[in-house]
């Protein structure tokens, strides 16, 4: 990950510190050398850090506690910086243009700077431990009569191995909250790992108690392949068949490109999963055709599918499944006055979107990599489905 982004990331760290020593430092610590040397050592410990991360060559440290490190010390020290350096500069453009008197760029990039640091802490301690259930209503005119009430709870990207420490009690109270709904069916719509599969074996025995009436359904998610280690083929082979046998073991039915049918007397509902749909950036697994083979056209269809982006990219103009149900986004993992990050791009990143009768729902899901939210809680959801009348 740090690999990928080395040199903006880089200039965001070094760049404001030099501005701050060349409009402040200078200024008024010029004869005292030790000043400026003690304000310059943070900077010069996350540049060392940034290198090291980015030698390593893979998406993170096997450790991701290593990583977590590193994100608070850029949110306390870089960061704020970054900041202040932009509100000050364009304060001291406007000055020079205006001619005004006085920087408020400062002001105010001492404000944002603050906030920076407040927010960061907030949505690390108090942010993850957000937690909602939503209950979604969803209307179908090709409902079967039989499916009409059925209720689905879907949880996403659990990524358990950043649940160290007292984080697994947020865990467990999450599971807790899936099995308390008594739904029908339970779906997982895939990053049950960050890396590896080892992260997830002290977790089977509590993510098997998950039970509903038809089952626990799940598909592999980009972090549950193999494409964030450096090894050869054999072991990422390896790791990717112990993933999913881990899944297995669970108790949860691992949808691979396939689909099974629910049926209630003589009306039926298929449950799909693909594998993940990649979009020319990440593992690329999916397979429409193969995971519809064999189904009548009528049939009402909810896919799973881990990256929201297929359902315009493929799902829409080449199948006629009724119900998609995604992940991947975390929602951004925060959310300010309703922007998120992950909006950016235009491609469905969280909620419910709609076109015609077909629908596809992107959760925010309960976990990520590294540990924060910020107005995004961890969340479920229970879909109720409805005839449309």
């Amino acid at each position: 990950m740090i690999h990928r982004i080395l040199i903006p990331l880089l200039l965001s760290i070094i760049l404001p510190e030099i501005y701050l020593d060349m409009h402040f430092l200078r200024r008024h610590f010029r004869q005292h050398f030790w000043w400026r040397l003690v304000w310059w050592l943070p900077t010069v410990v996350m540049v060392g850090y940034t290198l090291i991360l980015a030698g390593l060559h893979t998406f993170a440290p096997a450790d991701v506690v290593w990583l977590k490190v590193y994100m608070a010390l850029f949110a306390f020290t870089s960061g704020p910086k970054l900041f202040f350096a932009v509100f000050s500069l364009a304060g001291y453009m406007i000055k020079k243009i205006f001619h005004t008197t006085y920087n408020y760029g400062n002001v105010l990039g001492i404000f944002v700077a603050i906030s920076v640091i407040v927010s960061y802490f907030y949505a690390c301690v108090y942010g993850i431990r957000q937690f909602v259930v939503k209950r979604v209503e969803l209307e179908f005119a090709d409902l079967p009569p039989a499916f009409d009430g059925y209720r689905i709870v879907l949880f996403s990207d659990a990524h358990v191995g950043s649940f160290h420490g007292r984080n697994k009690r947020l865990l467990q109270r999450d599971l807790d909250s899936i099995n308390a709904q008594k739904a029908d069916m339970i779906v997982f719509t895939g990053d049950l790992e960050n890396l590896q599969p080892s992260e997830i074996k002290p977790f089977v025995g509590e993510l098997s108690r998950l039970s509903a009436r038809d089952g626990v359904f799940s598909v592999l998610g980009n972090h549950d392949y193999s494409f964030y280690i450096t090894a050869d083929s054999v072991v990422k082979a390896a790791n990717e068949c112990e993933t999913q046998r881990l899944e297995r073991d669970c108790g949860w039915l691992l949808l691979q490109n396939e689909h099974r049918i629910i049926r209630r007397g003589a009306d039926s509902l298929v449950i799909a999963g693909e594998g993940n749909y990649g979009g020319g950036i990440f593992p690329e697994r999916c397979d429409l055709h193969a995971s519809l083979s064999g189904l009548l056209p009528g049939a009402f269809v909810v896919m799973l599918q881990h990256t929201p982006k297929a359902w315009r990219s493929d799902i829409l103009p080449h199948s006629n499944v009724q119900l998609t149900l995604s992940g991947h986004t975390h929602g951004g993992q925060m959310s300010l006055f309703g922007l998120r990050p992950t909006e950016i791009h235009g491609d469905p990143d969280f909620g419910l979107y709609e076109e015609g009768n077909r629908k596809l729902y992107v959760t925010g899901g309960i976990g990520a990599l590294v540990p924060f939210r910020f107005n995004m809680p961890a969340e479920i959801i229970v879909f109720t489905l409805k005839q449309k009348r």
